[in-house]
């Protein structure tokens, strides 16, 4: 159903969505929007970094020891 669509469906959309909910709460909603992917890409990129941190510092074993096994 959703296949079918296309770019007049989508402009269609666009601008009842406008009509129903006026210029400035599609705005306002847009960037909050914004700011949920930005805090999301913020977050994945901390636990990559946590996570790269704590793999470095689990293998804490000389190397001189590490060749004796």
């Amino acid at each position: 159903m959703l296949n079918n669509i296309g770019l007049p469906g989508l402009l269609l959309i666009a601008v009842i969505v406008l009509v129903l909910f006026g210029r400035g709460k599609v705005s306002a909603l847009m960037g909050e929007v914004g700011k949920g992917i930005t805090a999301f890409k913020k977050g994945v990129s901390e636990e990559t970094a946590e996570l790269n941190k704590a793999d470095a510092a689990k293998d804490v074993t000389p190397t001189a020891e590490k060749d004796k096994a």
